[in-house]
């Protein structure tokens, strides 16, 4: 079965740090602020900074999907000890609709990797039906494969964006709000 190259949720390694191996069914289409995710675009964490629109595709608004937007590099892709951090989670999301339209169980924290280049990964799962999912106590070293089996989630669909710090060369430094460290 050739997709004219290689998949770039195995390229990226997303299969495997996150998911297992999943057959994608569902379109799902993030959006910041204009702009969509594709697999391993660079967004800047001013762009990310507020939560995106998220379309979700399927035929039956009678089926509900469940969305995690997990960092997989936290703290530091070599040293990833918080892998992985959870960054957004919204459930009871009917489908043909958006994030907007679920119960959101997590708020979403905007990423800002200091060390690195961190991947951060939107995860669709087609949900049983209506169903109690459960929040997580703390967003730290969030397991998305426990995750799924814990609540019978099917992975229908993901897309992963790259991220790092802002400042360096070029860019402008960001204000007062953030204290250098």
């Amino acid at each position: 079965m050739s997709m004219g190259g290689r998949d770039p949720l195995v390229v990226g390694r997303v299969i495997g740090d996150v998911l297992d191996p999943f057959t994608r069914s569902t379109s799902l289409r993030v959006i910041f602020n204009n702009r969509e995710v594709t697999n391993g675009s660079e967004f800047k964490p001013s762009q990310v900074s507020i939560q995106p629109r998220v379309d979700i595709g399927g035929e039956d608004f009678r089926t509900f999907y469940t969305l995690v937007l997990v960092d997989p590099d936290a703290p530091n892709p070599s040293d990833p000890t918080l892998r992985e951090y959870l960054h957004w989670l919204v459930t009871d999301i009917p489908a043909t609709t958006g994030a907007s339209f679920g119960q959101e169980l997590v708020c979403y924290e905007s990423p800002g990797p200091s060390v690195g280049i961190h991947r951060f990964v939107f995860v669709l799962f087609r949900q049983l039906g209506r169903q109690t999912v459960f929040a997580p106590g703390w967003r730290q070293n969030f397991n998305t494969r426990d995750f799924t089996e814990l609540h019978n989630l099917v992975p229908v669909a993901a897309v992963y964006f790259n991220c790092q710090r802002e400042g360096g060369s070029g860019g402008r430094r960001p204000g007062p709000s953030h204290n250098p460290v």
